[in-house]
């Protein structure tokens, strides 16, 4: 579920004659776009712009080579500061270890041209020009390292390809195995390329594909490691801790739990659980047709009904053979009644939650119908010439519902025992379940008159009449406002603030909607000109090493 109002449009409170006393509140819910936007979007061109951008801070405070300083960041996932910090706790040694650097500054990589040496893989004896020495110092034919960098390519571990001397732990030069691979097999040379480009979104904590359907190809770099919903270049606004859609007030947990349970019809699930039980040997629900409670499922497994643990099959009316399960009756009336009580409760909320998700849908249709009307209004002689608060009112109303619509999940499972039993105690949660479902109903009520004005076709009333509906509009919005601000401090601070297992977090609740992502320049500036000329020295002398 997407907010209505996001993509190129600017929306924004420009109604400066607003009401005596809410000029302040109406201040606050000006909605422009920020400046400096604290996520980027990282587009196919701007990728390498990007992953240079840290390869050269590291290049550039250890003094390394470009591809020294991709196995460190590729090790510590593409985290510089978790980088930094190993540095200055355990130092630089420790440092290139863990990750399989090795640095030998007075190393000689190139081999005599005249002389010969004997590869210890294929016991061959090779020219020195048919070889290759790595900068841990072993040094095998050009042929053997070949077939292993292909090897391990076709493996997926193109992003850390190991020195195939026994125990040793050094990750091979990219320009080797790049110039290697490169003159059998082009294709897989290219390939290995992209996994490197690529390593810097798919092992980064801070950046994570979009996940549009088709894909956009588009990735979303954040500041912080944190819960939060973003809003690609694409227009897609997804929660970047799941990649989900936006879901909050839910929590992760909790959201794909939901999507889960409305995916897998829970009424059957429901009824599978009560009248079935899984077979001890295949685990599909077999259910009983007779009145013995020696039962057998297709796959040949005999079991017992009433405890289902698995048995063999001699048995008689009274006993199985060699089974036992003492004096346990299944009080099946009352877990059938369980059963359709949490059914019930389920259906409570599914369907409160589908009614505001498809009013959500039914009013995004009404955003062209209010702008058409806006449109006539403006054309007609009337001393009201700004209309900004239809389209503010517009907006409030799609971002109130949308966290109206999910805050239904988080009630079924917040306040429900799957997840919280041992969390609360039943006088507890039913305090916090009144709470919160007093100001859900809050909530609710002004949203619909928030809709009830929007939907008035002012475009044929006077003045007189179009100002009312314009101080009603403005002031349910604020209202909304508020009343979403408080719900969620409620569930943060008094609902999952509580909470021994601190595993649910949600996404902070911004009056602005959810932030677009601006797009990462793909310029950057050459911050060390020594470096550059030291890696196009390096190229020269390995002959194959590139900078990109």
């Amino acid at each position: 579920m997407e907010d209505s109002f996001s993509g190129d449009e600017d929306y924004y409170y420009s109604d400066r004659d607003s009401l005596d006393g809410l000029e302040n509140d109406e201040a606050d819910l000006q909605w422009v776009p920020p400046k400096g936007s604290s996520t980027k979007v990282i587009t196919r061109e701007s990728l390498l712009a990007a992953q240079k951008e840290d390869l050269r801070r590291v290049m550039e405070l250890l003094s390394l080579r470009e591809h020294h300083a991709r196995t460190l960041l590729i090790h510590y996932r593409w985290d510089v500061e978790k980088l930094l910090a190993v540095l200055v706790e355990n130092g630089k040694e420790s440092l290139f270890n863990e990750a399989g650097v090795t640095v030998i500054d007075d190393a000689d990589p190139m081999l005599p041209l005249s002389s010969t040496v004997m590869c210890d893989i294929c016991m061959e004896e090779v020219a020195g020009d048919k070889a290759t020495k790595m900068d841990c110092g072993h040094c095998f034919c050009n042929d053997c390292w070949t077939e292993h960098f292909i090897v391990k390519i076709n493996e997926g571990q193109s992003k850390r390809i190991r020195c195939m001397a026994h125990k040793c732990n050094a990750i091979c030069d990219e320009a080797v195995v790049r110039n290697l691979v490169s003159k059998k097999h082009p294709n897989l040379a290219e390939k290995f390329e992209r996994f490197l480009l690529e390593s810097f979104i798919e092992d980064n904590k801070m950046v994570k594909w979009c996940p549009s359907t088709p894909h956009c190809g588009n990735a979303i770099r954040v500041e912080e490691v944190e819960v939060c919903e973003v809003e690609c270049a694409c227009g897609a606004q997804f929660c970047f801790s799941c990649l989900s859609e936006a879901h909050s007030p839910c929590s992760c947990s909790m959201w794909d739990l939901w999507a889960k349970k409305c995916r897998d019809e829970s009424e059957t699930v429901n009824w599978i659980t009560v009248h079935t039980k899984p077979c001890p040997k295949c685990h599909k629900p077999v259910e009983k047709n007779g009145g013995c409670n020696l039962v057998s499922c297709i796959c040949g497994q005999a079991f017992c009904w009433l405890c289902g643990g698995a048995t063999g099959r001699d048995h008689t009316w009274s006993r199985i053979a060699g089974h036992s399960c003492g004096r346990y009756k299944e009080d099946k009336a009352k877990k059938t009644e369980r059963a359709k009580r949490e059914l019930y409760r389920y259906m409570h909320y599914h369907n409160r939650y589908k009614a505001h998700t498809d009013s959500f849908k039914l009013e995004s249709k009404l955003k062209e119908t209010v702008l058409e009307k806006v449109s006539i209004s403006e054309e007609r002689e009337s001393r009201l010439r700004d209309f900004s608060w239809v389209t503010n009112g517009l907006y409030r109303l799609f971002r109130s519902r949308r966290v109206l619509s999910y805050s239904y999940p988080f009630a079924f499972y917040m306040f429900g025992e799957e997840l919280f039993k041992d969390e609360m105690t039943d006088e507890e949660r039913e305090i916090k379940q009144h709470l919160f479902e007093d100001q859900q109903q809050q909530l609710e009520a002004n949203v619909e008159k928030l809709s009830k004005f929007l939907e008035e076709p002012f475009d044929q009333y006077p003045d007189d009449k179009v100002m009312e509906i314009r101080m009603q509009v403005i002031n349910l919005s604020v209202i909304t406002d508020t009343l979403c601000k408080k719900m969620y401090e409620c569930i943060e601070n008094d609902l999952l603030g509580c909470l021994q297992l601190g595993t649910h977090n949600i996404a902070r609740y911004q009056s602005k909607g959810i932030e677009r992502a601006s797009e990462l320049s793909t310029c950057w500036t050459s911050v060390n000109t020594t470096t550059d000329k030291r890696q196009r020295s390096d190229a020269d002398t390995s002959g194959n090493l590139e900078v990109y």
